[in-house]
């Protein structure tokens, strides 16, 4: 019973105190030992010796119950006796003596497969239980048991084992049987196992018989279809190095062995954990991890990270494992950070990719220096700076809807929400250069001005721009239509067309007319 100390805990005390309940139900994930749990506390409640929580394990008792031929230990299982005839015939049993035991024991496994008139037939016999009866209940899924089932059970949940717990056990089974093996095998086959011992125990019968006697980590991965240490090396060293050619010439390489894709994703995506852990806790040993986090940028590892989960979730949807593999390394190849906090100078350790920049608009000297003379990027309105002594460069007026749509995309891909995009709706593009965006906020909306939003709008367009961009926000009145007047504009438009559009329409004059009915306009609405 590895790693379930918890449980083992609380039934030992139970036993020896003789503090026993009626019903026990044992939960948890497959392979972590529900059922034998069960067998052991079976064999405690019927020593010989006495009920303790260390059966001997000598007498009729204990060997019959190991060996599957007690007969008070009556095994069922649920999922093919979950006709509601066969509980009842076996609750109709429960009043009699047990043959040979101390207790009639029923252990019944996945009882979440019973039907609901099989609990029902269940739940009476769990309520007034005779004396000499004890049930067993073992479930992967207790949220589908009926609460009035739960409700008259002593609930243990096991724990999912961690891949030390299996390694461990593992290792003491091949020291115990004189198994030659190496610590690295233990591991693939405890990581392979997914946290269950039984899955763990099967994968290590098979890696024995596949090495003939010998567990070695070459044969543990080619059973397993998995890649050694070294080529996961090889692809974050080539992914590092923006080498395509090398990267697929890998993945060839590996396709060779008819490897588990799924399975060297995931491998792929414990290294850059280990690589990112080794960044943050900056340990300076000598490991591999270490020396490729001195290699890669932080922004980096975190990008391949999530593009390796997608990758593994799309696999299966990919015309090849293979084809949906190097798909996903070379997106990592195609997509990399471009500048450090919106700015122009390249990450380290990433590779530049330099978009078009937008053409320069000329800016008079005055409007440039206002904004530069402010080391605090502090935002002007009306009453700080007239916005008769300011220069700026005018906008043709057949230019202003297109500004005004160009303010609305632009507040669109900084993704502004709540109050921030009420904010910046209310507000006009006057001019926009590489290095200032001029808005114009009407007096009517001036309450809108706030310090805390002022910043967090100028954060958001340095984070679109970069940070070389200044924002100038003045208050005056303005004929250019805002997003939200246009917004408004809109709706007003949509729903006048709308109410003419059923003031017009010859069949709803025909029913006002017919059943002498009146409209009521105010309900009409767009669709």
């Amino acid at each position: 019973m590895v790693g379930q100390t918890h449980v083992l805990k609380a039934l030992t005390n139970a036993l020896d105190t003789d503090r026993l309940h009626h019903a026990y139900l044992f939960s948890g994930t497959r392979g972590v030992g529900k059922t034998t749990l069960a067998r052991i506390l079976a064999r405690c409640l019927n020593c010989e010796k006495g009920v303790s929580s260390t059966p001997c394990g000598e007498c009729s008792a204990c060997v019959g119950i190991d060996e599957g031929r007690f007969v008070d230990l009556i095994e069922v299982d649920a999922a093919s006796r979950a006709r509601v005839e066969e509980t009842r015939d076996l609750m109709d049993n429960v009043q009699y003596a047990p043959s040979m035991g101390r207790y009639k024991v029923y252990l019944i496994d996945e009882v979440h497969m019973f039907s609901n008139h099989s609990f029902n037939a269940l739940l009476k016999t769990l309520e007034e239980p005779p004396p000499h009866v004890k049930f067993l209940l073992a479930t992967t899924e207790p949220k589908k048991l009926p609460i009035t089932i739960l409700s008259r059970c002593l609930q243990f949940n096991l724990k999912h084992l961690t891949k030390e717990q299996i390694a461990s056990q593992l290792s003491s089974i091949l020291e115990k049987e004189n198994i030659e093996n190496d610590q690295e095998s233990t591991r693939l086959l405890a990581l392979a196992a997914d946290g269950s011992m039984r899955d763990a125990l099967s994968l290590l019968d098979q890696a024995i018989s596949y090495g003939n006697g010998v567990l070695a980590e070459d044969q543990v991965r080619e059973m397993l279809g998995s890649i050694d240490s070294a080529e996961l090396s090889g692809l974050v060293e080539a992914l590092i190095e923006n080498d395509g050619e090398a990267l697929l010439q890998k993945v060839a390489k590996m396709a060779e062995h008819s490897p588990d894709y799924d399975a060297i994703l995931s491998e792929l995506l414990s290294r850059l954990q280990a690589i990112a852990l080794s960044q943050v806790l900056n340990n300076g040993d000598q490991s591999v991890d270490s020396e490729l986090a001195g290699r890669i940028s932080r922004e980096d590892v975190q990008l391949y990270y999530q593009i390796a989960l997608n990758g593994r979730r799309d696999l299966n949807m990919a015309p090849d494992p293979r084809i949906g593999f190097e798909m996903t390394l070379i997106r990592m190849l195609a997509f990399r950070p471009l500048t450090a906090a919106g700015g122009d100078t390249p990450l380290a350790g990433s590779r530049s990719i330099v978009s078009p920049k937008p053409e320069k608009v000329e800016t008079s000297p005055a409007a440039t220096s206002e904004v530069e003379d402010n080391p605090k990027h502090v935002l002007a309105i009306e009453d700080q700076v007239p916005v008769t002594e300011k220069e700026t460069v005018p906008v043709p007026e057949q230019d202003n809807k297109a500004m005004s749509g160009e303010w609305q995309k632009i507040i669109d891909e900084m993704a502004l929400a709540g109050m921030l995009k009420e904010f910046a709706a209310h507000c006009s593009l006057k001019e926009h250069t590489d290095s200032l965006v001029h808005l114009i906020l009407s007096p009517a909306q001036e309450h809108l001005l706030k310090t805390t939003q002022k910043q967090r709008l100028q954060d958001a367009i340095k984070t679109r721009f970069g940070d070389q961009l200044k924002l100038l926000i003045t208050v005056e009145d303005t004929s250019d239509e805002t997003p939200a007047e246009k917004r408004l504009r809109v709706e007003k438009e949509t729903q006048e067309a709308a109410r003419q559009s059923i003031l017009s329409d010859s069949n709803v004059k025909k029913l006002e007319e017919m059943f002498d009915a009146t409209l009521d306009k105010e309900s009409i609405r767009p669709v």
